[in-house]
């Protein structure tokens, strides 16, 4: 296949390049690399079978050019993701998330690609969960990150129904790894992982309650790999998480185990706290055979290897 991934040099972007690569596809990334880095490829830079492009999805010469490339599947990866970033700057987070979407549906319609839409289960009305969130649960725009989200994904379906492109739309819950940031802006799994090494205090939000469905990226970026080379998805909805959830303060004490450094703060942003997080996957293990294969324990303990092996050298 020839796939274009679009935020290939990002955090999931890097592991689903890495899978298509082992399969042996041809891959195109393209990456304005505001929040991915060429780093993150580094490994993969002697493969014949990659080429990375600097460019925004904004920018409709740029995809011009690239789509000159005529590509099987487009993964679309690419956005801004951070939300209270978007709580503070919602025209920027329009203008990639919805604007950006649409450009390069109208490429993939040219060429009738299989387009693979990255939302986030961040679009759910997590206020009327009790159990597992499936994919008809209720989503409710709570901030202009799951607002634009939702409008790319509308932009999706209608390519779909108006045009017979193929698309699929895929909501992730929370994903943690190697390559992940453990700044501000990067996962709670690999900030607590960098704090606890540097035998710094661990913050958390809040009474520590909330929970999240925690799923390792190589599972991911199967999801993503699986859902974009199968069919049997096309026009769907697909879930991806562990399907068991663990509170903050459970997953402080696992990564720490000095409970004097778990520190609970008051929410900077309480409106953008999701009290629970809990996915079902079923669907996508019925429709393209996907589930999860790592468990928290285990996707924790390879984290912490790459964290100190990054650290060190």
């Amino acid at each position: 296949m020839n796939v274009l991934v679009t935020g290939g040099a990002g955090f999931i972007g890097r592991w689903v390049v890495s899978r298509l690569l082992q399969e042996e596809n041809s891959v195109v990334v393209l990456d304005d690399l505001s929040n991915g880095s060429l780093e993150n490829l580094r490994e993969f830079s002697n493969n014949p079978n990659l080429v990375v492009k600097t460019g925004d999805i904004k920018n409709k010469k740029t995809l011009s050019e690239i789509f000159r490339n005529k590509f099987d599947v487009v993964i679309h990866l690419a956005a801004n993701i951070i939300v209270q970033e978007s709580i503070d700057n919602p025209q920027k987070v329009f203008d990639n998330d919805v604007i950006g979407t649409f450009n390069l549906l109208e490429e993939a319609r040219k060429t009738n690609s299989r387009f693979v839409f990255m939302s986030t289960c961040m679009v759910y009305d997590t206020a009327s969960s009790k159990g597992a969130i499936g994919e008809t649960h209720p989503t409710k725009a709570a901030s202009p990150y799951a607002g634009a989200k939702l409008a790319g994904e509308n932009m999706v379906q209608s390519y779909f129904h108006a045009y017979g492109l193929p698309t699929v739309i895929l909501r992730p819950f929370n994903t943690y790894g190697p390559f992940q940031k453990s700044t501000g802006e990067g996962g709670v799994v690999s900030i607590f992982i960098d704090k606890a090494l540097s035998r710094e205090p661990l913050s958390i939000y809040g009474d520590g309650t909330q929970t999240r469905d925690l799923m390792y990226v190589e599972d991911c970026a199967e999801f993503v790999v699986m859902a974009a080379m199968s069919g049997q998805c096309t026009g769907e909805i697909l879930n991806a998480g562990l399907g068991t959830d663990i509170t903050i303060n459970d997953l402080a004490a696992m990564i720490c185990t000095d409970e004097s450094r778990i520190k609970h703060v008051r929410h900077i942003h309480p409106q953008s706290e999701i009290p629970r997080l809990l996915c079902d996957p079923s669907k996508a293990k019925r429709l393209i055979g996907w589930e999860p294969k790592t468990s928290l324990q285990k996707g924790i303990g390879k984290t912490q290897a790459f964290i100190k092996k990054s650290r060190s050298g």
